[in-house]
């Protein structure tokens, strides 16, 4: 049964950032004829306009590949093909992203590569823009630091708990900027949402969810536990936390922060629960593997997980709204499902030249979803592959590269 709990209203903070998004999209300015903002002036700036940035008309997708290993780092243009050298990392471990910034994380630091490519979503109308790909800098946080952003915020939690907060303003004029460290310490990431931070504090041997301001001041700790701590993920209905048991979602509709359990509803293992969610961003709907031949569908907007069996999973991800599931399997190819049924629906050729070693060894490949393709790395096969989920998963185009593409993510989204 879903719970429901009202959290401290904080209706003035809602207002002021209502009224600013009405400010910012009041009107449209001129253009000049190849489509670009007319430049700003003293009296108005032109609708969307961001300095040292091109607005454009659809999406500006890029991928950012690194190869631990050697070190090498590039940017992939989805758009022209093109491939950009960026600094080496070396051993790298992971990469994630908040759709502009990629964050390489190593032993001895995590490197923040701007892609030059983002959306900003207004919810009625969203806005495209490229820029220059530069690098920006190293963050003083190793390989399990967890990293996450909102449009003011880049929210650093280090593997003892530590929070260092980075202006998002600054990372954009590609300088790191010395940090605001919060007080206390935390279990996993620090996530910054509506004009606040969400957290998990362990007091007394038990693990509850805090709202913190901006400064790092508790505002609110809802009656809710979360057992485990496990992966989070933003959406259009709020912020997914997983846990032991389930999912906690947390929304701050019309100013008030409200807290809905997810339960999974029967008892699963704990090597069968969701640890690390995966989606299109923008989408209601996540993935996450169930184990070894199995893979979970977090419904945010029915409140709802849907187990669906498959075989050996090495990626999932799914593009939401009706869409199939996504599955890259140890035979090298990618499934599709369908979701209520559990049926497959269409299946690729072998797409990765390592076979069943897929996944085995390091970082394993993952699917990358955007509104119309999906992007499959070939870590051995030295490519990526571009699939149309809506073509029974039709090869659409592959890239080949001069580098072992192992650690992946797509920005511009």
């Amino acid at each position: 049964m879903l719970v429901h709990r009202n959290v401290t209203p904080w209706a003035s903070a809602a207002l002021a950032l209502t009224t600013l998004l009405a400010a910012g999209c009041a009107g449209a300015g001129d253009e000049n004829n190849d489509g670009r903002p007319a430049a700003s002036t003293s009296s108005a700036t032109p609708h969307g306009y961001v300095e040292g940035a091109r607005e454009t008309a659809e999406q500006q997708s890029r991928l950012l590949l690194n190869d631990p290993a050697g070190g090498s780092s590039r940017v992939l243009d989805l758009l022209s093909g093109k491939v950009h050298e960026t600094d080496p990392v070396k051993g790298a471990v992971r990469l994630g992203t908040d759709g502009r910034f990629g964050f390489l994380h190593a032993p001895g630091g995590t490197h923040v590569l701007d892609g030059g490519a983002w959306m900003v979503d207004h919810g009625d109308h969203v806005h495209y823009y490229r820029a220059a790909i530069r690098d920006v800098g190293e963050l003083p946080a190793g390989g399990r630091a967890q990293v996450r952003s909102d449009a003011a915020v880049t929210a650093v939690t280090d593997e003892g708990g530590r929070t260092a907060l980075y202006d998002r303003n600054e990372l954009e004029k590609g300088r790191l900027a010395s940090p605001r460290t919060l007080p206390g310490t935390y279990t996993g990431a620090v996530v910054p949402y509506e004009e606040h931070l969400l957290a998990f504090a362990n007091e007394g041997g038990t693990t509850g969810l805090v709202v913190l301001d901006r400064e790092g001041e508790r505002v609110a700790a809802p009656d809710v536990t979360c057992e485990e701590p496990r992966e989070d993920a933003v959406t259009r209905r709020g912020v997914i936390l997983g846990c032991a048991g389930g999912a906690l979602l947390v929304d701050a509709e019309g100013g008030d922060f409200t807290v809905e359990e997810i339960p999974y509803g029967k008892h699963v293992p704990a090597g069968e629960r969701a640890t690390a969610f995966r989606h299109r961003p923008g989408s209601d709907t996540l993935t996450a593997a169930a184990g070894e031949g199995a893979v979970w569908v977090l419904d945010a907007a029915e409140r709802s997980w849907t187990r669906v069996d498959t075989g050996p999973v090495v990626a999932a991800n799914t593009a939401g709204e009706g869409s199939p599931l996504l599955v890259l399997e140890t035979d090298g190819s990618l499934h599709g499902y369908d979701i209520a049924t559990g049926k497959q629906t269409a299946r690729t050729e072998p797409l990765l030249t390592g076979g069943e070693r897929a996944g085995t060894d390091g970082a394993a490949p993952v699917i990358e979803v955007d509104r119309s393709r999906a992007y499959v790395n070939d870590p051995e096969g030295r490519r990526v592959h571009e699939i149309d989920y809506n073509d029974n998963l039709r090869l659409a185009r592959s890239f080949d590269l001069d580098i072992e593409p192992v650690l992946m993510a797509e920005t511009g989204r």
